[in-house]
């Protein structure tokens, strides 16, 4: 039995005085100056309008200091291996502890990577089956899709009473699919796709992007390389020579004065383009790919990745390819049936990861699931699984909107968990806006009172209570109520949907309403992304708007991505009378440092890059003779500095009206992204950030049907309000607006609801209610209706007690 000390003096210890995280004079980013004692042991949310400085509290000081000084405890040498962190901008840190982030960044969409080898869940489950898998076929590498089989032989020397030669052989048995080398698809490229086989190679017979027949890359590895005739239609190819065209393995070849690799026209698309993320590929190479690629489940392993031997070794009637792909919750009953004193500490180990999945609402997700195709709200919550279990105590965890993507079901869920890490003895900080999150705070912190540089300041913090009676945005907004409307629209047409079954669809049969405002929700994985994004095809007038990355470098920023940069650029150079070249950071104006980044990025490698600012331009990204030019007196890295709003008064009059560009701005303001600085890195934005950026550079196609993925992400209560009239401006313009939602507010100021359940995984896929948000409070026959019954009857309580 472990020793209980004895009970303490009343006199308090000494070291039981270090009861507070104490900042004093944080300027990271547009915080001002800020001073502030945060309770440790206790949960601390921080909210206020976007882009007020929540994150530059808790992340870009608090958590970025505690990493700095914990990465200053490793050696010399491993500090030298480790990125170099700059120390916030702040005078004063006391108290602090190691920080531990889960943010809402995606998971690398590695093709490899799932769900179950992005926790140990995988890993576990390998053991088991080498363990207790019935035919025994090795290690548990032989259970890994990651791992491939080898074998070989070499010659060793033995030393000692006269050396003598041996041969020597190895092997490892892995569990990956040859066929498809642990991908689970195959890849089928359409040749007619890569080359015109009437031209010869000469006269430009490839099709690919980037390949022309002029290319130096061309001329060496096929017209000097002597393995093809250049000059020969590829049709009057031998079949030698196509077998070399097509399929020679990397062969070194002379080419004039220097040597280069020749390698098959297969291979080099495969690795070109194939082993890619497609997400990251450009549009018209994404394009292409699309065109000349399908992706079909592997024959050999059915798409399980596995190899035949780890699929024919079982436990029970049960492969580890069957374990995979059942739900989590049907896996964690499995493991609970098994009764073997042999591994029973791994089994509890197992039980409780997998418990972990079910109580944290993900036990609709296979442990096979794809880790790129997971949420951002999905992706943090996996993150938290390897948190709940563990022993640490007295650390900080740091949570950017734990909320995001659950239905009001799943978040009183998410709030035990919550108060779970809390009670272990740690400090949780969350950046937060739903006020059922708020409402289980020990301490708020509610920063603003605007966004950008009209935030950073320290408004209220305190209790519920004092933030419901203060007059901060937030306090005047925290019992905000959409109401229900007195009537709702007539629809101008429908959108069939029959026998759609994609993922966990259960040939869903559906009617969407055109011409209106239609809200598709249910709880968190009842199907509500399979039935919207899978069964309505983009093109023919539908826009799909979701919260994907916006891929780019990180030169790409909101003035890039609207074509606001191309108007303000002539603007500049007709009143300066020079070329418009010069005010683009990626041309003939970029600082020859940096090449106009801002920044010089160093690569580490296996490890996280670092940035530094550019010490010649100071980050603005220009040359210092560009900087002298001039339009209504800012030059254009002053320009790229200002917040929207400032843009859009500043354009809009004077020397520098400029009505394009001001056309632009207007809608950024209108999608609630007016705090936003036009330079501000696209890679910085959060998931609703990106889908209103989207929706502001869309807002003026010609589309006849609008899908949102939950575009309230990210917004504060107070902007919540302007997202609804910007949905009803589109309906009313013609527009038909279909939006996956779980905010009661977009539920309530729907015209027509198609909500999805019961359950999650295979207790969903099934539509349960079809018709007025009205009728749905009425009827209260589904937990959506339950919950938006009780948002309209009232204020959030304080639920503490």
């Amino acid at each position: 039995m472990p020793h209980t000390p004895a009970t303490s003096s009343p006199v308090p210890h000494a070291a039981d005085s270090h009861d507070l995280i104490r900042v004093h004079g944080a300027r990271q980013h547009n915080l001002k100056d800020v001073s502030i004692a945060l309770p440790k042991r206790r949960l601390t949310v921080f909210t206020g309008v976007s882009g007020s400085g929540k994150s530059s509290l808790a992340f870009a000081t608090i958590a970025a200091e505690s990493q700095r000084l914990i990465n200053e405890t490793y050696p010399s040498f491993v500090q030298n291996l480790m990125p170099s962190q700059a120390r916030p901008e702040v005078d004063v840190l006391e108290g602090l502890t190691a920080a531990i982030i889960v943010d809402q960044q995606r998971m690398g969409s590695d093709p490899r990577s799932t769900v179950g080898t992005a926790t140990d869940a995988n890993a576990m489950l390998r053991i088991l089956f080498s363990r207790l898998g019935d035919p025994h076929i090795g290690p548990p590498s032989a259970y890994s899709f990651n791992s491939a089989s080898i074998s070989g032989s070499a010659s060793i020397t033995v030393a000692g009473g006269g050396n003598k030669t041996e041969t020597a052989a190895f092997s490892r048995t892995g569990g990956m699919c040859t066929q498809c080398e642990g991908r689970g698809t195959v890849s089928d490229i359409d040749l007619t796709q890569l080359y015109d086989d009437s031209k010869a190679i000469a006269e430009g017979a490839f099709t690919i992007p980037g390949w022309k027949s002029d290319s130096w890359w061309t001329v060496r590895t096929y017209a000097e390389s002597g393995i093809l005739d250049p000059h020969k239609p590829i049709r009057e190819f031998t079949e030698q020579e196509m077998q070399d065209f097509l399929y020679r393995e990397a062969t070194k070849v002379k080419a004039s004065d220097s040597t280069v690799t020749y390698e098959g026209l297969i291979p080099k698309i495969q690795k070109s383009f194939l082993s890619k993320d497609r997400a990251s590929m450009q549009p018209h190479v994404r394009e292409f790919v699309d065109r000349a690629v399908t992706f079909t489940t592997c024959p050999s392993c059915e798409g399980t990745r596995l190899s035949e031997g780890a699929r024919s070794s079982k436990i029970g009637q049960i492969s580890i390819a069957d374990a995979c792909a059942m739900e989590i919750r049907d896996l964690a009953k499995w493991v609970r049936d098994l009764d073997e004193p042999s591994v029973a500490p791994l089994l509890d180990a197992l039980r409780q990861t997998l418990d972990s999945f079910v109580e944290i609402g993900l036990g609709y997700l296979s442990l096979d699931r794809p880790s790129g195709t997971l949420s951002g709200g999905e992706a943090q919550r996996v993150k938290m699984i390897r948190h709940l279990g563990s022993s640490l105590t007295d650390v900080t965890y740091i949570f950017d909107e734990p909320t995001v993507g659950l239905h009001p079901h799943d978040i009183q869920r998410m709030n035990d968990l919550l108060l779970r890490l809390r009670d272990k003895g740690n400090t949780v900080l969350v950046v937060e806006h739903k006020p059922e999150t708020i409402a289980i705070a020990d301490h708020v912190v509610d920063l603003g009172p605007g966004p950008g540089s009209a935030g950073g300041t320290i408004c209220f913090e305190g209790t519920l209570d004092g933030l419901r009676a203060s007059d901060t945005v937030t306090g005047r907004h925290l019992d905000d109520r959409a109401a229900l409307k007195e009537t709702v629209r007539t629809p101008t047409g429908t959108l069939e949907i029959r026998g759609a079954t994609a993922h966990n669809l259960q040939n869903v049969d559906v009617d969407v309403p055109l011409g209106i405002l239609t809200v598709v929700t249910g709880v968190a994985g009842a199907g509500k992304s399979s039935l919207v994004h899978s069964s309505i095809p983009t093109g023919k007038g539908v826009i799909s708007i979701d919260q994907s990355p916006i891929r780019g470098s990180r030169r790409s920023n909101p003035a890039t991505y609207t074509g606001l940069l191309e108007p303000i650029r002539k603007a500049f150079a007709k009143a300066n009378g020079v070329k418009p070249a010069l005010f683009s950071a990626n041309s003939a104006g970029a600082c020859p440092t940096c090449n106009g980044v801002g920044v010089i990025h160093t690569d580490l490698g296996i490890m996280a890059g670092v940035s530094t600012p550019c010490e010649d331009c100071g980050g603005k990204r220009f040359h210092a003779s560009v900087l002298e030019h001039r339009l209504g007196g800012r030059n254009i890295s002053e320009v790229l500095a200002m917040p929207v709003t400032e843009a859009g008064e500043f354009f809009s009059a004077g020397e520098a009206r400029l009505p394009a560009a001001h056309k632009i701005l207007e809608r950024l303001v209108e999608v609630g992204l007016g705090y936003l600085s036009l330079g501000q890195p696209l890679n910085t934005l959060s998931g609703g950030e990106r889908q209103r950026l989207k929706l502001a550079t869309h807002m003026g196609d010609t589309g006849g049907v609008y899908v949102l993925d939950e575009p309230t992400t990210g917004l504060h209560l107070a902007d919540v309000a302007q997202l609804l009239g910007l949905l009803d401006r589109l309906v009313e313009s013609g527009k038909s607006v279909i939006v996956i939602e779980h905010h009661q507010a977009v539920m309530a100021h729907a015209d027509w609801i198609i909500d999805l359940g019961p359950g999650a995984g295979h207790d969903g896929g099934r539509v349960v209610f079809e018709g007025t948000p009205a009728d749905l409070v009425a009827a209260r026959s589904t937990l959506t209706g339950e919950h938006l019954a009780e948002y309209l009857a009232g204020a959030v309580q304080d639920v503490r007690a």
